[in-house]
């Protein structure tokens, strides 16, 4: 996929193109999108060049447990995502690179490999020596998601539903919007409970959290509205009514996202110093391999990372 993403002319004239990788995972990409690459390997940041026409390689070391097994969840293709991941964010603190775009990773694989963070977006935070509220969002065309909470186990859900999370899931995709060039953002933000919560009967998050939450945005000037009953704000949304929804947990969003444009999906990394997105198709283990995955997704977060990074 990512070797279909660098081959493209197109994308090639966009930008000044950075692959990190080893050797012979470039290679395999090569081989199995039957799609040689010209490139201009180093093996340090201080020796990078870039021209027209080549791409710019930081060769990263071969894994040193052997090759990872294709399609399949392991330490070294962990290890080798998260010394990736570290090198990209060192080029961006250097000043070599302006934003970062990554293939689908696998959180296992990560995890088997060592990350102790909850996810890769908190590892580059860390890798970023950054502080404050981080989100992952996820966008299907016009449409953007933030979350208040993200990877972590449902029954801790709604502990982690407070005023404070409620407005740092809104602040930042609002942010973000505007640095994507939509000047004043349209919000929706979703209950937490089914109905959203049905005048209290069915929880009272949304009476004594969301919506008072929702009416101190307003003060300060933000468009938002809410709380929207969980199984009908992305029907509004899709009709065009939202540039954003910002849900309460992970698969409320991710669910209708994912249903409404899988292949071409972006998520978005929101948080970080530089723009940093990748596809939201996952890793596809199943047809690993094969030359047939879709370059899409990766597509659009390249051309989104182009123009945010742009734009900074």
């Amino acid at each position: 996929m990512a070797v279909k993403l660098l081959a493209r002319q197109q994308n090639q004239q966009a930008a000044d193109l950075l692959l990190i990788a080893p050797a012979s995972v470039l290679a395999g990409g090569e081989r199995f999108a039957a799609t040689p690459l010209e490139t201009l390997p180093a093996q340090s940041l201080d020796t990078l060049r870039f021209a027209p026409g080549r791409i710019a390689h930081w060769v990263q070391p071969e894994p040193a447990g052997g090759p990872a097994p294709l399609g399949a969840c392991s330490v070294p293709a962990g290890a080798v995502a998260l010394q990736g991941l570290a090198w990209a964010a060192e080029a961006a603190q250097r000043g070599v690179v302006d934003g970062i775009v990554y293939a689908p990773l696998n959180k296992h694989s990560l995890r088997l490999a060592g990350m102790a963070e909850e996810d890769e977006l908190r590892f580059l935070q860390a890798c970023f020596s950054g502080r404050g509220f981080v989100c992952e969002f996820n966008i299907t065309g016009a449409l953007w998601t933030s979350r208040v909470t993200s990877h972590v186990p449902l029954r801790e859900v709604a502990d982690l539903v407070t005023p404070q999370s409620v407005s740092d899931g809104v602040r930042i995709i609002d942010t973000a919007l505007k640095r994507a060039g939509i000047a004043r953002p349209r919000i929706a933000i979703s209950g937490l409970n089914p109905h959203a919560g049905d005048g209290g009967s069915i929880g009272r998050e949304e009476i004594e959290v969301i919506a008072p939450t929702v009416e101190a945005l307003k003060r300060e000037g933000l468009e938002v509205s809410g709380p929207w009953s969980p199984d009908i704000v992305f029907i509004a949304a899709r009709r065009g009514d939202f540039d954003a929804v910002v849900s309460m947990y992970h698969d409320q969003g991710q669910i209708a996202m994912k249903l409404m444009g899988f292949e071409s999906g972006v998520t978005l990394q929101g948080g970080l110093p530089v723009p940093v997105a990748t596809s939201a198709s996952g890793s596809a283990f199943d047809i690993a391999g094969r030359g047939i995955a879709r370059v899409d997704g990766l597509q659009a977060a390249f051309d989104l990372c182009v123009r945010m990074a742009g734009a900074a």
